[in-house]
């Protein structure tokens, strides 16, 4: 009989040891075998580009010009945004910035204030 846990994702009894990994063959979830670790990692820490830990509702400063595409508006260095919300993807800043509109922004491109 197997020591080891079921799935997590599907509930699989036939989970195998591959390295430090466990993985399910039927759904192909992989997990780590202390458990402790997913649990962790699934909630993201997005941080600026100085490592200062970004929230929903803080207020950044942009650090490089950055070209709107598809206009001729630039956001200039120094913009301050308030009120940002943090979202998945490349562009992991939501906000609205006076004078341009909504748009999203790289992390690595603003500054905690």
């Amino acid at each position: 009989m197997s020591t080891l846990p079921p799935c997590p994702k599907c509930n699989s009894e036939y989970t195998y040891e591959d390295g430090t990994q466990l993985v399910c063959p039927e759904c192909a979830h992989e997990w780590s075998a202390s458990g402790d670790a997913e649990t962790a990692s699934d909630e993201t820490v997005k941080k600026d580009s100085v490592g200062n830990v970004l929230q929903d509702g803080d207020t950044i400063t942009v650090i490089k010009d950055l070209k709107v595409k598809g206009t001729s508006l630039v956001v200039k260095v120094g913009t301050k945004v308030k009120n940002i919300r943090l979202c998945d993807g490349d562009h992991d800043i939501d906000c609205k910035i006076d004078g341009i509109g909504p748009m999203k922004l790289k992390s690595e491109f603003v500054r905690k204030v």
